[in-house]
């Protein structure tokens, strides 16, 4: 049987739900973006009236108020994204569990076994662009294919609000005379060499002698014709299947560059609240602490420790980056940028105890837990280290 794959995509996802929330941002040029005295100052995203003034995604705000002076410029509001998506998500169960997200705002679906319960995939990707556009108050596009990669394709091709079906007998004539840029997975590096042997669009890829495409790309040159003739036939993952995490960690670039020891302990613990909090999230305990740390030109250094147990405490995780950090830097520059990340994971299930566990230890993880909880509960700033309150910097 063939598999019919739907890929919604939110459209103008950050824009959209800002608007939701304040109607008055509908009738104005308007983008989401970050701080742009903090080095985040980019475009997130934009409305219809913003992008027809050709602002762009991922353009700095300077930039984007240089082609659209009146631009109104909001900050983001992640929890709120995520809310959003979860809602959303909740209508695509109602027709299939094979859900796979590709994004905050995009989600594969495969809904070949439900069609003989709604109808063909076109009036399934009709009413779950309807239902979202009522139900939550913003649209969607939807690509309606045969695979993940034409899918994916179909719900780029027309937007705002629309359905596009590609399928085996169309895809041709719908797919070969655009540009391969417009093929999933392929990047601009690819594209400027595919360019150099005479191949721009989609319809030359797939009619080039595979010999070719190996000698220049290796095994993508393959799974690039696989692409283009529609060969594709990788699963959509059910709502089930979750992704086995592999590390666990979080980045700042600092509003200004870090110039002494005792504000990078700082900013060590916020990155190492959060990585701690998320460890414990998973149910994840990791051995190995790595810190990177770029300076003021951008040079960067990754280093790392090893533990002789599991943790996922956050002063724990804190105390060995920033042991890192006193013998790793010696102040030649200033630092822009810092990072924590937690690997070589053991689940709570699997960690080994021993007769001697140190009681420091699980009082402090003890404490993350009420820590935890107290957030959850009442927000991020409910409770606070005392280290943050007596030394506080713009982070």
């Amino acid at each position: 049987m063939e598999r019919i794959i739907l890929h919604c995509d939110l459209n103008n996802f950050y824009a959209s739900v800002e608007c939701l929330y304040n109607p008055a941002l509908k009738s104005v040029p308007m983008a989401v973006g970050g701080n742009e005295e903090s080095r985040h100052g980019i475009i997130l995203a934009k409305n219809s009236l913003a992008k027809a003034a050709g602002v762009k995604t991922a353009e700095t705000i300077w930039q984007a108020k240089r082609k659209c002076p009146n631009l109104v410029i909001v900050p983001p509001r992640h929890s709120l994204y995520h809310e959003i998506s979860e809602q959303v998500r909740e209508i695509y169960k109602r027709y299939t569990d094979r859900i796979e997200a590709f994004g905050i705002d995009e989600n594969w679906l495969d809904v070949t076994g439900s069609t003989l319960l709604f109808g063909t995939g076109e009036k399934i990707a009709y009413e779950i662009k309807e239902r979202i556009k009522n139900e939550i108050g913003i649209t969607a596009s939807v690509g309606v294919s045969f695979n993940k990669i034409f899918a994916k394709l179909g719900s780029d091709m027309k937007k705002p609000d629309a359905v596009t079906v590609i399928t085996k007998e169309n895809f041709k004539e719908k797919v070969w005379s655009l540009s391969v840029e417009n093929l999933l997975y392929i990047g601009k590096a690819s594209v400027e060499q595919l360019n150099k042997i005479g191949i721009f669009t989609i319809g030359e890829l797939a009619a080039a002698p595979a010999s070719v495409l190996y000698s220049h790309f290796g095994k993508w040159g393959q799974d690039m014709w696989y692409y283009a003739n529609g060969l594709d036939n990788s699963p959509v993952a059910s709502i089930e299947d979750k992704e086995q995490l592999k590390s666990v960690g979080n980045s700042i670039t600092t509003a200004q560059d870090l110039a002494n020891n005792e504000d990078v302990k700082i900013v060590l613990y916020e990155l190492a609240e959060s990585v701690g909090w998320r460890l414990r999230q998973h149910g994840l305990k990791g051995k190995t602490i790595q810190i990177t740390i770029k300076d003021s030109t951008l040079k960067s250094i990754e280093r790392q420790v090893t533990l002789s147990d599991y943790t996922d405490v956050t002063a724990e995780i804190a105390h060995w980056a920033y042991k890192i950090f006193l013998k790793e830097w010696n102040w030649n520059k200033k630092v822009r940028l810092l990072g924590i990340r937690v690997t070589n994971f053991a689940g709570d299930e699997c960690e080994q105890l021993t007769l001697f566990q140190d009681k420091k230890h699980d009082k402090q993880r003890k404490l993350d837990k009420c820590l935890d909880n107290i957030r959850s509960k009442y927000g991020e700033d409910a409770v606070q280290r005392a280290l943050f309150i007596n030394h506080k910097i713009d982070i």
